[in-house]
Order: C-alpha cells, then sequence, then structure tokens
C-alpha cells in the first residue's frame, strides 16, 4: 500500500509542478512566435490549466480505467464550483462580470445539456466524443473570433492570473525546453497519478470512479484552486468565475471528448444520477447566485461561498460514506 500512496502523492505533486513550468515554457514560446497576447491567454493558457485533467483522463482510458476519466472530468467540475469557488468567495465576494451572464453562463449550461442527452444511453462512444470536441473546437474559435473583435480585451486576459499573462521573458531555447520538459513530466506524472489511483483503489475495494471523483479530481484542480485562492487574496476574486467557467467547458468537452475518442466508455448508472446530476445542479446554482435574489444581482457573496462549501463536504462525505 506505500508503494501506491507515494505514487499518488508524488504523481499530483509533480503534476502541478510541471503543468506550471509547461504554461510558463508555452507562453513564452508563443510570444518569441509573435502569437498575439490574447490568443495566447485564451489558447495556450487555457490549455495549459486543463492539461493535467485532459492527460490523466487519457492516461486512465488507454489503462483502462474509465472510472478514473470521467470521474477525473465531472469531478473536477465539482471541485471547481463548490471547492473553489466556495473558498474564493468566503475570502472575498465574487463580482460577476455581466459578460459571463450574458454568455459564459449560458453557453455551459447548453454544454452541459449536451453532455446529458450524449451519456443518456450509457455510453460514450466515439461520435459522442466526436461531437463533444467539434462543439469544443467551435467554442474556441467562437471566443478567438469575438475577442479579436473586441475593442477592449480586458475580459479574456482577466480570466488569466497577471502572474500567468505570456511575457517572453526567457530565450527561445530556454522557453522550448521548459515547455517541452513540462510537458513530458507532465504525462510520466500522470502516468503514475492513474497507478497509483488504481491500485489504492483495489487496495480500499472501490471503484476507481470513487478515486477519479475525490483525489484525482482535487489534484487536477489544484492549479486553478491556487490561482483562485492568490487572486482573491490580491483583491481580483471576480477572476476566479471565468477561470473555472473557462475549466469547466474544457473538462465537459475536451476530457472526456478526448478519453471517449481513444476508448468508448461505459458511463456507469451512478454517475449520471449522482455525480452528473450534482455537477448539474451546481451549474444552473451559478445562475441562482449571479443574477441575485434579494440581494445585488452580480455578486456571489460570502454565505454563498459558504452554501458551496458545504455542498462539496456533504457531496465528499456521501461518497465516502456509501463507498468505504
Amino acid at each position: 500500500m506505500f508503494f501506491p500512496v507515494f505514487a499518488l502523492l508524488a504523481g499530483l505533486i509533480i503534476l502541478v509542478w510541471s503543468a506550471e513550468r509547461f504554461i510558463e515554457g508555452a507562453a513564452s514560446f508563443a510570444g518569441h512566435l509573435g502569437m498575439p497576447p490574447l490568443l495566447i491567454g485564451i489558447v495556450v493558457i487555457g490549455f495549459g490549466t486543463s492539461a493535467p485533467e485532459m492527460i490523466v483522463s487519457a492516461l486512465s482510458a488507454l489503462n483502462h480505467s474509465p472510472g478514473i476519466a470521467l470521474g477525473n472530468a465531472y469531478g473536477s467540475n465539482i471541485t471547481n464550483i463548490a471547492l473553489i469557488l466556495g473558498l474564493t468567495a468566503l475570502i472575498k465576494p465574487i463580482m460577476v462580470n455581466p459578460s459571463v451572464l450574458k454568455k459564459e453562463l449560458p453557453i455551459l449550461a447548453l454544454v452541459t445539456l449536451l453532455s446529458a442527452l450524449l451519456i443518456n444511453d450509457a455510453t460514450i462512444s466515439r461520435l459522442d466524443a466526436l461531437i463533444l470536441l467539434l462543439v469544443f473546437v467551435a467554442y474556441m474559435l467562437w471566443t478567438i473570433r469575438r475577442e479579436m473583435r473586441s475593442k477592449k480585451r480586458a475580459h479574456s486576459l482577466s480570466e488569466v492570473p497577471p502572474q500567468s499573462r505570456p511575457k517572453p521573458d526567457m530565450s527561445l531555447r530556454s522557453a522550448a525546453l521548459r515547455m517541452l520538459g513540462g510537458l513530458v513530466l507532465l504525462v510520466a506524472s500522470s502516468q503514475l497519478l492513474v497507478w497509483g489511483a488504481v491500485q489504492i483503489a483495489a487496495y480500499l475495494g472501490v471503484s476507481d470512479l470513487i478515486i477519479g471523483l475525490t483525489i484525482v479530481a482535487v489534484g487536477t484542480s489544484l492549479p486553478e484552486l491556487a490561482a483562485s485562492i492568490v487572486a482573491a487574496r490580491k483583491g481580483q476574486a471576480d477572476l476566479a468565475l471565468g477561470n473555472i467557467i473557462g475549466s469547466n467547458l474544457f473538462n465537459t468537452l475536451a476530457v472526456v471528448g478526448i478519453a471517449g475518442a481513444i476508448m468508448p466508455i461505459r458511463v456507469e448508472s451512478e454517475i449520471f444520477s449522482r455525480d452528473f446530476l450534482v455537477m448539474a445542479v451546481l451549474t444552473l446554482s451559478l445562475f441562482f447566485f449571479s443574477y441575485g435574489w434579494r440581494k445585488k444581482t452580480g455578486m456571489i457573496n460570502r454565505f454563498e461561498g459558504a452554501c458551496l462549501l458545504l455542498s462539496y463536504i456533504a457531496y465528499t462525505a456521501y461518497l465516502l460514506n456509501t463507498t468505504l
């Protein structure tokens, strides 16, 4: 049992560290190539912060552990909303950008509905995966086109922590080495994490889905957690919501799509009736909190943050109570 636990913890630590190195290197490399900062913010940083989830889910599918793949994607979404936004709002109430209310939140709701329709037959086929990936590509192209046409680029850049904004502060060679090195470590640490998670699940007699929904989901969401808490402490809590919505769109479309394209996934009944339902309810709660109810519209306050955090604690406790 020692080696699987060590592999899991080491994998998580290296995963978070290498993801940061990859983002830094990729952003600087893109800057040297003359890519517009806006495009770097949307594509490079967006892919970079979701790289842990994508690689872990892809390797899980290759290793015939679909529970970890889906648990990682949907569990990360639950963690992002309930745990990360909850903690962030407790530290400092989150002001909601009007653009988020009008565009990003409705898109996330529609994507969640599309996912529900696709997994309703208890299978994510390669066709389902292709649909998710095509929607993801369309969303990315639409976002890039919209932002490139906008006179003000502050919205897209505000979704990226200031310390992560692309600055070619290293040579092209150093940037390339850091990017490639980070990618290699990402893959290696993800493989280590998946192996440890599968072994622990077998030892405890629980499904790999539960491990994916809890330990792996929290581990791969650590970059978002760190960025959101830092932003809140610096008085920029509004950055967190944009980060979380973007991350959840990546997870629902790209992460699940990539895993399903590698290998069709059988969706266990509890995923739809329990985990996906929790994710959908939390997504809808963002509308309720953001639009306001007897309070100022466009803000997630500390009480609502506490409600989100308590919902995460209750959900996790229920998972552990019913499986251990």
